[in-house]
């Protein structure tokens, strides 16, 4: 399969690279308005550097193509592939509004091409194995989450981050990774509280969510935390809870509530091996999909869904009020 990258920065970088080390497929172009970003790239991966979307999609051979470009621009350039039949990966968040996503998902479907998000969380062997142990019911019925996600400001190294109408800040950009794996893990949504504060170095959330099957799930994100990036999830059920750390070498672990040989302190399970690339899964996940025409762990309504919930945390942050879902109109789906 021919795929190209549109957008040579940090997540162009990844899918670039990923790519280029995945067999049968075949890296046909980068896209940069930046040249020199976009040489750069292009002489690391052993392809063509283009400055122009349109003159890459003139005249390379592309099957898929992926969006690593602003949020703001998603879009836009989504909306461009689907015109040339091309199937698209796009980075999250899908959109910065539901009416962007839903016209960007019916349109792809209009065109006939495939629409894939990149919501690498549940391709995370971790949080994949986190999951799993909760479908079967090792904590039991469903209680209380708590995700965290904290690291640097990204505004430091690219300024559209702080231009809080391009980037929407840290629930939008960085939160709405725990924010799907939450969906993902609890179903739907019912209601939204969040609270926001930021500031020129400083973007800091927190969230809750109150599931219609009666569970909880309070979320933390930081932008600007002086420490290492880290990410750490607890679910706590009627028998149980499991719990993740970044920061622990085992990084996933069980506590059982039922009785435990003497001595005995919880399933470890280890953390998941260096090697292991969850954007490459992600990847290549997305490409099969379009192979054998199946339907992806994470889908464009999904990726709808937890637009939506971000969209609802920015209104209570507004108006100091919690949101009750859908909101206004409902989404597509």
């Amino acid at each position: 399969m021919k795929v190209a990258v549109v957008g040579c920065g940090t997540m162009g970088n990844v899918h670039g690279t990923d790519y280029h080390r995945m067999p049968g497929v075949e890296l046909t172009g980068v896209c940069d308005l930046d040249r020199e970003t976009a040489r750069d790239l292009a002489g690391h991966l052993q392809t063509k550097a283009y400055f122009s979307f349109e003159d890459m999609m003139a005249e390379a051979e592309i099957d898929a193509v992926s969006i690593a470009l602003p949020t703001n621009l998603h879009k836009e350039y989504v909306m461009k592939a689907a015109d040339l039949g091309k199937h698209v990966i796009c980075e999250k968040p899908i959109a910065l509004t539901l009416e962007d996503a839903e016209e960007m998902i019916a349109y792809c479907q209009k065109k006939g091409v495939r629409l894939f998000i990149g919501h690498v969380v549940r391709f995370f062997p971790e949080y994949a194995d986190l999951k799993r142990k909760l479908e079967a019911g090792v904590t039991g019925e469903p209680g209380v989450a708590h995700l965290k996600r904290v690291g640097s400001h990204p505004g430091t190294v690219k300024d559209w981050y702080n231009d809080f109408d391009k980037s929407h800040g840290v629930i939008m950009d960085m939160m709405i990774h725990d924010i799907d794996f939450a969906r993902w893990a609890y179903g739907e949504v019912q209601e939204v509280f969040a609270l926001n504060r930021r500031s020129e170095e400083q973007d800091y959330a927190l969230v809750t969510l109150r599931f219609a099957g009666g569970a909880i799930a309070n979320l933390e994100g930081h932008w600007g935390y002086p420490g290492a990036f880290a990410t750490a999830a607890e679910f706590a059920g009627t028998t149980g809870i499991i719990r993740l750390n970044s920061r622990e070498t085992d990084s996933l672990k069980l506590l059982r509530s039922s009785a435990a040989p003497a001595g005995a302190r919880g399933v470890q399970v280890p953390k998941s091996p260096s090697y292991q690339d969850p954007y490459y899964y992600e990847l290549e996940h997305f490409l099969a999909c379009i192979r054998e025409d199946k339907e992806p762990l994470v889908s464009a309504e999904d990726a709808l869904r937890a637009l939506e919930i971000v969209l609802a945390a920015l209104e209570s942050v507004r108006t100091g009020q919690p949101v009750r879902l859908p909101l206004k109109g409902g989404v597509t789906g």
